[in-house]
């Protein structure tokens, strides 16, 4: 089976607060892809998470990955690290490191569609549940009423773990006072993570990150500037809660770079920076070689299935600002909180048309 077409798509995602979370920054715009083959078979995919300003630009670079993969065999993995060796010059960084991993993704779904089997099958998991964490709703911006009653919400919700945003106060104490609100919104039996989006200086995340450790914090994440690994690891050898980062880059060797110096506990590729699934495995694999657990970031429909086959696989983050793409996503068990795989064969998602319809920049 090889890729014989494409249909590339862009479409502006909800925003607003509510359910399905709060986009921020105004990252709704997406590209939502159906890649072909010669038999029929669909694999579908997306990409975004870029500054409106560079979705056509994004677009662009798409479309010419996937021109370019016209004629590849669908299971051949090393013809799709040349084709991105080819057309970014050896670079797997910026919007073709996004396009690649997003035809990655639908390559994997075209797979298991082949062989009738779900992704996480083919992965080498065994089980259809993976554990989750709630996120895309606590965000800095909240007033303190707002995060107690948004953290019951999740709870109620059947989440056992949630994540909530720092880093915009101008005062330690009130950086405390909103894990404290949000734990005592939850109890002692919801795991309770923090995301710093890279905002704090080295002493101020050693500084703040202790007085975190008292309200029972899950992990720290992403302190202080992606690249400063000795800052990292700084951090993480002076915290007593596990930090967490690896989202913001490009390709395995950064994230080796992370591992390597001791900088994380917890290590957090993207699946639209790394390479797709491939490169996801391929980073919980270096993980999993340095004693490392692995975390997704973003891309709940796709990563579920990659962490529920990762030995070192510990959560999955549930982020619901792309399920308005699917007719049907995978839902949380209120039971156990774990989030239940679907069964059918790739990915097991269908695109909602008339939701397309709705959304469609085209």
């Amino acid at each position: 089976m090889r890729v014989a077409s494409s249909v590339v798509r862009t479409v502006k995602l909800p925003v607003e607060r509510g359910p399905l979370g709060e986009i921020p920054f105004g990252l709704g715009a997406f590209l939502v892809l159906q890649v072909h083959t010669d038999d029929g078979a669909e694999g579908v995919s997306y990409c975004g998470y870029v500054h409106p300003s560079t979705i056509g630009a994004l677009r662009s670079t798409m479309t010419a990955v996937l021109d370019a993969a016209v004629g590849m065999d669908m299971w051949d993995g090393r013809r799709l690290e040349q084709l991105r060796d080819r057309l970014g010059n050896a670079s797997p960084g910026g919007l073709l490191g996004r396009a690649v991993s997003a035809l990655d993704v639908a390559l994997w779904d075209l797979r298991g569609k082949a062989t009738g089997q779900p992704v996480w099958r083919l992965l080498g998991a065994s089980e259809p549940k993976v554990a989750c964490y709630a996120s895309g709703h606590l965000w800095r911006h909240y007033r303190l009423d707002e995060l107690e009653s948004a953290a019951g919400d999740l709870a109620a919700m059947g989440f056992r773990a949630m994540k909530l945003r720092c880093g915009a106060e101008d005062r330690p104490a009130a950086e405390v006072e909103r894990l404290a609100v949000v734990r005592r919104a939850v109890g002692d039996s919801v795991d309770v993570m923090i995301d710093i989006n890279q905002g704090w200086s080295v002493a101020q995340a050693i500084r703040v990150g202790r007085r975190f450790a008292e309200h029972d914090l899950y992990w720290l994440e992403d302190p202080t500037h992606c690249e400063d690994y000795a800052g990292h690891a700084q951090i993480a050898a002076a915290l007593d809660t596990p930090v967490c980062a690896g989202e913001y880059v490009y390709g395995l060797a950064p994230l080796r770079e992370l591992v390597t110096h001791h900088s994380v506990d917890i290590l957090m590729p993207d699946c639209l920076r790394v390479g797709g699934v491939t490169g996801f495995m391929k980073a919980a694999h270096l993980a999993e070689a340095h004693n490392r657990p692995v975390v997704s970031h973003l891309a709940t429909e796709f990563l579920a299935h990659a962490v529920a086959a990762c030995p070192n696989g510990l959560t999955v983050e549930h982020m619901p600002w792309t399920f308005p793409i699917f007719a049907e996503v995978p839902a949380i068990d209120p039971a156990d909180g774990r989030l239940v795989l679907p069964d059918r064969p790739g990915f097991g998602l269908e695109l909602d048309e008339d939701a397309l319809r709705r959304m469609a920049l085209d």
